[in-house]
């Protein structure tokens, strides 16, 4: 039995991560964050990380190619708060 491959859909949430070996994939509402590394070994281990990593790339042009974009996004709004620990 395979485990339920965990549904994708890029800039639609805060919330999803997607992990595929040490590879973390973040979802965002403006952006997606990879960071971490996965090695795509000559096995079939390394087949399904390569094909998991397609699907998620293929994703994601497909919804930036869907619409409309900015040149460059703008820099995130910075706020400082009160160290709450003082």
């Amino acid at each position: 039995m395979t485990a339920k491959k965990k549904t994708f859909v890029p800039y639609a949430n805060e919330a999803d991560v997607l992990q595929v070996d040490n590879l973390m994939i973040e979802n965002r509402l403006d952006r997606i964050t990879i960071s971490g590394d996965v090695d795509l070994t000559a096995d079939k281990v390394g087949l399904a990380h390569a094909r998991r990593l397609k699907e998620v790339i293929d994703a994601v042009l497909e919804k930036l190619d869907s619409q409309a974009l900015p040149e460059r996004l703008p820099p995130p709004d910075v706020t400082s708060v009160a160290n709450p620990f003082n």
